[in-house]
């Protein structure tokens, strides 16, 4: 069990990187659908349809690199070279980028159909983003979560600082031919919410210059040749992953009437944050396993433990599945200030369901990663992302935001069965099948009762809560004593 406690150590904490940052952002969503900033939804549709291209683009220009250097970073001798060589490939095409998007900026907001000022904005905070890819995966690749969740918290705690002014205070402390006055502009949210964005992300990059002052910058071909084979499917992947996670919002921009598609895209983006806890805790989890599954790869039956991390997560998970449907509507009117955007909150349960089949996945996809098998993970992923298009281009018409959350469940879904699938044959792992699904089906089953047939009903919901933890605590008791010893 030694290695569960090296595991758990490093996920909590990483879990508090990624945790507590997030849960500092919800107050970005009760202020963005505030009646003071964004009440109207369709407002927070564009800054939603823009953050989709963030994630697109941020995929893009890491072009499965951070991965990469997490197998060869294990996998060499000279890991100065590696650092090195992922460092400089990254600072090359970023800046490559960067240059042809300002050059270029004006055509890219016609063919997109963004403002200019946002583009420009944009532009810059990839950039910043994509050059501490690498140093962030050096600080975990090196066991240094307590330094990775410092600088991830103080991102977001100056990005949340910078919101809050520009978005509340600035107004009133603005008068005529102050400090204040000067950067003010009246109805530039928006605007402002990107350059929260931008601070945030220059004072990120400026607290990860140590590590640029100690590489050597050497650049080696043959190993950046070998990397670069390994990535690109891993780029494929999370390409098909982005199309998954956020393109249904751009779906939704095109494929409705102009009147209600920025509208309807609002209120789903809204929604779809209640199921942030699913997808912190999954990211958290990601971010703790990784690097374990690749440095215990070459130990003594490592498919045991792999098999254990996932029934742990299967718990866990849900856990987090039912207590959130339960509680859905007490943390709507927190999260969400404005009814104006309720009407989505159809989706919650099944978007809870997606993250958590899309977390299994995550763990599941440890046979392809540490046997060299990446193009797995595009292929599979590369389905999802049609299974995703599909379904939008087929149902969005006539289903509008609700055709793209079951797409969004069907996707992950599909990604999760056939990654186990191929799994057992390239790398089989012993997982407790029988265990695994009957927390699922419980798990599942409570939630669509508690949310489609008692909802609001408290004390039904409450009483399935407890049933259902007793029964984990019950099958995991003796694992969690053992755990809790060391």
């Amino acid at each position: 069990m030694s290695g569960f406690k090296s595991l758990f150590k490093q996920t909590f904490i990483y879990g508090l990187a990624t945790v507590l940052p997030r849960m500092l952002s919800f107050l970005l969503v009760p202020l963005y659908t505030s009646e003071a900033v964004l009440a109207n939804p369709a407002e927070y549709g564009k800054v939603s349809v823009i953050f989709s291209y963030f994630v697109l683009f941020n995929v893009i220009l890491a072009y499965g690199m951070e991965t990469a250097f997490f197998r060869f970073f294990n996998k060499e001798d000279d890991k100065d070279k590696v650092v090195s060589t992922s460092t400089v490939s990254l600072i090359v095409s970023s800046l490559g980028f960067f240059i042809l998007a300002l050059v270029f900026q004006n055509q890219i907001s016609s063919f997109i159909d963004i403002e200019v000022k946002y583009i420009n904005l944009v532009i810059w905070i990839l950039l910043l983003d994509a050059l501490v890819i690498i140093p962030f995966a050096w600080l975990r690749a090196n066991e240094k979560p307590m330094r990775y969740a410092i600088i991830k918290i103080l991102n977001v705690g100056i990005n949340i600082g910078l919101n809050l002014f520009f978005l509340l205070a600035l107004k009133d402390l603005a008068h005529n031919g102050n400090l204040f006055d000067s950067i003010y502009k009246p109805n530039f949210e928006i605007s402002y919410i990107f350059i929260a964005n931008l601070v945030a992300s220059a004072a990120t990059l400026v607290l990860m210059l140590s590590f640029y002052n100690k590489l050597s910058y050497t650049f080696d071909k043959a190993l950046w040749k070998q990397m670069m084979k390994y990535a690109i499917p891993v780029l494929l992947a999370g390409i098909a992953f982005s199309i998954n996670e956020t393109f249904d919002r751009i779906l939704l921009k095109e494929l409705l009437p102009v009147d209600v598609a920025e509208n309807d895209i609002g209120m789903y983006s809204a929604c779809y944050k209640l199921a942030l806890f699913m997808t912190l805790f999954a990211t958290a989890y990601r971010l703790g396993i990784e690097p374990y599954f690749f440095s215990h790869a070459k130990t003594k039956n490592p498919q045991k433990n792999y098999a254990n991390i996932l029934e742990f997560f299967v718990a866990f998970g849900s856990i987090i599945l039912l207590a959130v449907v339960v509680f859905a509507d007490v943390l709507k009117p927190i999260i969400i200030r404005s009814e104006a955007y309720w009407e989505a909150m159809w989706i919650v349960p099944i978007i809870l369901l997606a993250n958590f089949c899309l977390g299994i996945y995550h763990n599941l996809s440890v046979w392809y990663k540490i046997t060299d098998r990446t193009k797995f993970g595009a292929y599979i992923s590369v389905i999802g992302a049609l299974i995703t298009l599909l379904i939008n281009f087929i149902f969005i018409e006539a289903y509008s935001y609700k055709a793209s959350a079951v797409a969004t469940l069907v996707a992950y879904a599909a990604m999760m069965l056939l990654s186990y699938y191929f799994g057992r044959k390239y790398y089989p792992i012993p997982y407790n099948l029988k265990k695994i699904g009957l927390y699922l089906f419980i798990s599942i089953g409570l939630s669509a009762l508690s949310f489609y047939q008692y909802r609001g009903e408290y004390i039904i919901g409450i009483a399935m809560l407890i049933v259902f933890l007793g029964l984990v605590i019950m099958l995991e008791k003796n694992r969690l004593k053992q755990l809790l010893k060391q």
